[in-house]
């Protein structure tokens, strides 16, 4: 049966063939917008707010950032890279388990951690009053760390976020020759001078990225430092938009934690430079030190408190307090709040994925300077906090819904109220922006395995770029595609800043439930729906496991 063809008119032939640039410049311009608009209301706010700001608020936002940044920055990378180093050099008890338990505390909102740790080592938890009734101390005998403090905010971050610089450091690492290290061996190295010299420069530029993406997601954190009290620019920017109801302030803060971004990202470019390594044509594997005795012990610890702190006993403190809380999570209240973080994790999590195929297909397809463009404004939202991006939509879009119901009510008699603001689609929108890097990531990483060759081929059989796509990259992207739509989904669960300022009235999810509840301190109550964000982080974090030991199979395989 011959294969029947649908011919257009010349005018739209040529339309539906722009039709793929126009959506991606649209796109584009709306990715653009939160960065444009934070930039015009910053600099149209009246220069009292901001010296107001500078003479209150503005040099305690700026230290707590900077000491917050610096210290999980630091903390992390350390965590992060000695226990990639041990799970690929060394054997030791324990490791294959522990090699994937590392990873699991990256399923954990940070301030999910605090919620937890808070109801165990805060005065009236099980820690402190355990204490006191054996040693029979008074509130005021004994020393005792605060939770709630600047440290402890740093503590929690820094064990949910380590695993990016883990993830990061131990695929540089595996992917090293052992050529390398046997040379530097040879000249008089020892181990760990081969891992100093030698191995840890050549991960550096990995190690960098994982501790920018750690950067990135400390100072756009707001649930962990508004409940333990520290004054960020995160929740400085909540502050002015809802208790002092000044988007000027909004809008200038925004500006200043732009600005911290930005520099991030420019100092990882500096660090990483134009380093390149090469192995040789022979790769063998590293091989591993068994480590017994005291080495094996120390070397077991080192990996398994991470994971433990991180993840395990949180999940147990949680479920004690969950056990006994009067949240039920069949009640139709939940289920409503359950329905409604799914429902903006699906939609969300399908937008990103199509736009991100569509700017990586341009881009693949079409070496032009506007596909490349396009794909770069993509990438730019990740290093924007979901706060900024909620001020920089909401600024524009309110503007638009005040005149637009002045002109009506002018005109027809009619008020047209708020059709953008404080809809649902504008809070998706805000999660596209925020997640679309990471989406193009997993397609760049899914299709950077597909030959050239092969898009050729389909073009001499006369397939179309959209027939390209349909019958070639996408059944080849699917499994990248399924992984970039689970991590946008559960970022999207996790999600907390844009949240609440962007979420339509009296539309609330599992993450503004557990943030209300532990800001009224029922810790118990948090518990329940903290638990059902944790449940489902985890699954893309197993399918994230599962594709390393895949990977490394075929790495051994083929060595």
């Amino acid at each position: 049966m011959a294969e029947t063809s649908i011919s257009f008119p010349r005018g739209t032939a040529s339309l539906i063939g722009k039709l793929p640039w126009i959506l991606a410049g649209f796109v584009a311009a709306i990715c653009l917008l939160p960065h444009i608009s934070v930039l015009v209301a910053a600099f149209m706010g009246s220069t009292e707010t901001l010296q107001s700001l500078a003479d209150t608020v503005l040099g305690r936002y700026t230290r707590a950032t900077l000491v917050l940044l610096v210290t999980v920055v630091t903390f992390s990378t350390l965590i992060g890279t000695v226990t990639a180093w041990l799970v690929t050099t060394t054997e030791f008890r324990g490791r294959r388990v522990l090699e994937v338990a590392l990873v699991l505390p990256l399923a954990f909102p940070a301030y999910v951690l605090a919620y937890a740790y808070t109801h165990v080592l805060d005065h009236p938890g099980i820690v402190q009053s355990t204490l006191r009734a054996v040693t029979g101390w008074g509130p005021r005998d004994y020393w005792f760390p605060e939770i709630r403090s600047l440290g402890g905010a740093a503590a929690m971050l820094t064990l949910v976020l380590y695993p990016y610089v883990y993830l990061l450091a131990r695929a540089a690492f595996a992917s090293q020759s052992a050529t390398t290290f046997y040379a530097a061996q040879s000249l008089g190295q020892t181990r760990f001078g081969a891992f100093w010299r030698v191995s840890l420069p050549m991960a550096r530029p990995a190690i960098a990225s994982g501790a920018m993406l750690v950067g990135m997601e400390t100072i756009a954190d707001f649930g962990t430092v508004s409940y333990f009290g520290v004054q960020t620019f995160a929740v400085g920017i909540y502050s002015s938009w809802f208790t002092f109801a000044d988007r000027a302030a909004a809008a200038q803060l925004s500006l200043g934690l732009l600005a911290f971004a930005l520099l991030l990202a420019i100092l990882e470019r500096v660090n990483r430079g134009e380093a390149r390594y090469a192995f040789g044509r022979k790769f063998e594997p590293m091989p591993r030190v068994s480590l017994t005795g005291w080495s094996g012990g120390l070397a077991l610890m080192t990996c398994f408190l991470p994971a433990f702190l991180g993840c395990l006993l949180p999940v147990v403190m949680l479920s004690e307090m969950a056990v006994g809380s009067e949240q039920s999570l069949f009640s139709p209240r939940y289920l409503q709040f359950a329905q409604n973080s799914v429902t903006l994790g699906v939609c969300a999590a399908l937008l990103t994925v199509a736009v991100a195929l569509l700017f990586g297909s341009l881009a693949r397809n079409r070496h032009s300077w506007f596909a490349t463009t396009v794909l770069y404004i993509g990438r730019l939202g990740y290093a924007v906090p979901g706060g900024v991006i909620a001020v920089g939509l909401l600024v524009p879009f309110a503007f638009f819904d005040n005149a637009l119901d002045a002109y009506m009510r002018e005109a027809f008699g009619i008020s047209t109220g708020l059709l953008f603001t404080g809809s649902i689609w504008l809070l998706v929108c805000a999660y596209m922006i925020r997640f679309l890097a990471a989406a193009i990531g997993a397609y760049e990483g899914g299709v950077a395995v597909i030959n050239p060759n092969m898009d050729a081929a389909a073009r001499v059989l006369g397939q179309s770029e959209w027939g390209l796509l349909r019958r070639v990259h996408f059944p080849l992207l699917r499994p990248s595609l399924f992984t970039a739509l689970l991590i946008v989904f559960v970022d999207v669960m996790k999600e907390l800043p844009a949240t609440l300022i962007m979420r339509p009235f009296n539309f609330d999810t599992l993450a503004v439930q557990a943030h209300r509840l532990a800001a009224d301190e029922r810790l118990a109550g948090a518990a329940v729906p903290s638990l059902v964000i944790v449940a489902i982080g985890t699954l893309p974090v197993i399918l994230l496991c599962r594709r390393i030991r895949n990977e490394q199979g075929n790495k051994k395989e083929g060595a």
